[in-house]
């Protein structure tokens, strides 16, 4: 059997798994998840990028209203039912809408009007929720970046960042006009323009005095604001009623350990960071006293976690590497932002849900909101779940009076062809939260097992619920991953690294096949266009222990017509001098008709390969290929054939066919045996069962000793997605 690095009990408090120990324990389920795109008025190009960034609610809870940067407008969302989240218009305001609040019946809107960086320029609107329609607006003399109203209705804080141009001078500060905190009085109306203050932030920081660059405000229920001024690394408590600042200090630093520091293709917990400063984005109050800030970085640090300050500047604590540990659990962890900042915590919300104050804290590369309860000053907090949903968590809106949390999720890679920006619902009911579905234990050393991009699964033929899963391009060296799928969520409980000659090697690991001796075939997915990746498709051989027995290479008659959708699943039936290796390619080479793509046999006794075709269906969108194949039985196999699309309408299917009956050809034939499928089942419905949008990648489904059948999609290691992986038990299924 395979030989795995040891692992340790998930036991540690700090990594405690995110599913609750009592069922009855109120936790947070994804509901609904809304696409930003669905509010887009019908004459403005969809294929455009449209976001939502910061968002807040009406009163009762029941609308929603959130910025869209790139559409130079704000959005509303019926939240009625919210479950069922409707598309409730789109308002222009001619400029880009950078931060929203509500009081009473206006929606107070931060609008930037700057023509350049150099001459920064804004305004606030205010908008008739019920007319949908801007009442008046007033000129902010800057760039506007938040918004905070007192909780008594009588002031509105503006953060007027007046921001730096990064192309200029590298970004270095000060770069001038600095920025300020201005203060309106609220009205019936809405503001009082002639009556606004202007609270001088300069000379409080060390970094850039002359060059505040506030970024964020909130405020409590004394009329306090504390305000973020992120590229100095310094806090400022201002009274709004005097506009005066009483308190302000630095946000200081924070040393790391066990981190990744590098970007190098492997998650390596073993970094240090020193002395990083906290450069916090986010603030929000805990309570009148003590406040949270979200460490996210921007100019010479980011701290990869979030601290709680008391109003006097005292530190009472800090996340440390928790958030970043939490995430290489989940896989959540970008890897390709190791060398930067990491997971970037950006968002804070802070809100009391029956007789818990709960603090979110959202990390935009990471795109996970992590929730804990704080228990009172001095007390420890408690780490209660991580929740998942879209691209680039930016806004977090707590909505305690309907027990919901709201995420603005502001990534839109429709230009890429990827997830577009959602707004995700979340209840807080009792029961066990959905998420994660998989996730790693703990290694001896107390750091978790690193993972993501999962692409390919295989069993073991004895042991139910035991499973095997490998790493793909995402990473620089292949590892084969244990998983124990009996654990809710199921458990990745080991490693095996693939060696070659000794040392660690990176491989394309798209397709995973347990053979009869123990070892494993891997199927490689060749990529002729990239030199950084491997060009050719590879079928492998190796030992229990990861060791590469053999490479086995196509046939020059196959080999010339490969193009870079290669090598997508294999699967292995009989033994000794009957064992045939079967193998799947995603997309048409070049030597394939419209529509067919190759199945491949090898036959290891008599290295002798084979050809058929498999017939793909047709879409309007996109394009649609195979990402798995596995044996069930002698001659009947099933593959995962998607596309490549997100959502509801996408194809994501499990297929069976058989070769009975059909001698396969030489390579280099034309005259190729295309077999008959049969749909097995549409795996869309059971995509769309955690209430996010349908993911794009189900490229995995095997079936274990039992008869279980399971599938998971590939999160590409948190790179340009949301880090989601989807880990499913269909049981079992009948293969026609």
């Amino acid at each position: 059997m395979p030989h795995f690095t040891s692992t340790a009990a998930l036991a540690a408090a700090l990594l405690a798994g995110t599913a609750l120990s009592a069922a009855a324990e109120p936790v947070f389920n994804r509901i609904a998840t809304f696409p930003v795109v669905a509010n887009l008025p019908a004459d403005r190009d969809a294929g455009k990028p449209t976001v939502a960034e910061i968002i807040t609610a009406s009163e009762d809870g029941q609308l929603l209203v959130y910025t869209d940067s790139p559409q130079e407008g704000v959005g509303f969302i019926d939240l009625a039912n919210p479950e069922a989240p409707k598309p409730a218009g789109f308002l222009p305001l001619g400029g880009e809408p950078t931060s929203v609040t509500i009081v009473g019946g206006k929606a107070l809107v931060a609008v930037v009007k700057s023509k350049d960086k150099a001459k920064p320029a804004g305004e606030l609107a205010v908008v008739d929720l019920a007319k949908k329609t801007v009442d008046a607006t007033c000129d902010l003399g800057g760039q506007p970046d938040s918004v905070a109203a007192s909780r008594d209705k009588k002031f509105l804080a503006v953060v007027i960042e007046n921001e730096r141009d990064e192309d200029k001078d590298k970004g270095k500060i000060p770069q001038l006009p600095g920025g300020n905190l201005t203060v309106l009085p609220l009205t019936a109306a809405g503001v009082d323009c002639e009556a606004k203050k202007v609270v001088d932030l300069t000379g409080l920081a060390t970094v850039a005095p002359e060059d505040p660059e506030p970024e964020f405000v909130d405020v409590n229920g004394r009329g306090e604001a504390v305000v973020s001024l992120q590229e100095n690394n310094h806090i400022a408590i201002v009274d709004l009623a005097t506009a005066k600042v009483v308190n302000n200090f630095p946000a200081g630093t924070v040393s790391l350990d066990k981190v990744d520091t590098k970007r190098d293709g492997m998650i390596r917990l073993d970094g240090k960071l020193e002395n990083v400063k906290r450069e916090p984005d986010a603030v929000h109050w805990i309570d009148d006293q003590r406040f949270v800030t979200a460490n996210e970085g921007d100019y010479e640090g980011g701290s990869r976690g979030f601290s709680i300050f008391d109003k006097d500047g005292k530190l009472e604590f800090d996340s440390g590497n928790v958030l970043e540990h939490k995430a290489v659990q989940l896989g959540h962890f970008p890897e390709k932002r190791a060398g930067a900042k990491g997971i970037e915590p950006e968002g804070a919300e802070v809100a009391t849900f029956g007789n818990d104050k709960l603090i979110f804290i959202g990390t935009e590369r990471a795109s996970l909101v992590f929730v804990y309860r704080d228990k009172g000053p001095g007390q420890a907090l408690e780490l209660l779940q991580a929740l998942a949903g879209g691209v680039g968590p930016e806004g977090l809106l707590a909505v305690p009076q309907r027990d919901l949390f709201v995420t603005a999720d502001e990534a839109d890679n429709v230009e890429d062809g990827g997830a577009r920006s959602v707004v995700v619902i979340y209840r807080r009911a009792e029961g066990v939260p959905n998420y994660p579905m998989i996730q790693s234990d703990l290694k001896s050393d107390g750091t978790p097992l690193p993972w993501s991009a999962l692409s390919s699964l295989t069993s073991d033929p004895k042991t139910p619920g035991k499973l095997f899963s490998v790493t793909d391009s995402a990473f620089s060296t292949t590892r084969i991953l244990a998983i124990d799928a009996t654990k809710k969520p199921a458990r990745i409980t080991g490693e095996i690294t693939v060696t070659r000659d000794g040392k660690p090697v990176g491989y394309d690991g798209e397709g995973l096949a347990m053979r009869v001796d123990g070892g494993f075939w891997l199927a490689s997915e060749g990529n002729p266009d990239k030199k950084n990746e491997p060009t050719a498709n590879l079928l492998l051989r190796l030992a229990p222990d990861g060791a590469v027995e053999e490479e086995i290479a196509l046939p020059e008659a196959l080999a010339k017509q490969a193009t870079r959708f290669g090598f997508e699943g294999v699967a292995v039936t009989g033994s000794g001098a009957d064992e045939t290796v079967w193998l799947a390619v995603q997309r048409e080479w070049k030597d394939d008709p419209k529509g067919l793509v190759k199945i491949l046999s090898y036959k290891p006794a008599t290295k002798s390969w084979g050809v058929f075709h498999y017939p793909l269906n047709k879409t309007e969108k996109g394009w649609v290929g195979l990402s798995e194949l596995i044996a069930a039985g002698d001659d009947r196999f099933v593959v995962i054939e998607r596309d490549n699309l997100f959502g509801d309408k996408s194809l994501k299917t499990l297929q069976s066919f058989s070769v009975k009956g059909l001698t396969p050809a030489a390579p280099g034939a034309t005259d190729i045996p295309t077999v008959t499928k049969t749909l097995v089942r549409d795996l869309v419905p059971d995509l769309a069962q955690p209430k996010g949008y349908v993911l794009d990648k189900v490229e995995s489904v095997t079936v274990d000793a039992a008869g279980e059948t399971f599938i998971v999609t590939d999160n590409d290691g948190v790179d340009g997605s949301s880090g989601e992986t989807v880990f499913l038990d269909l049981g079992k299924l009948e293969v026609k």
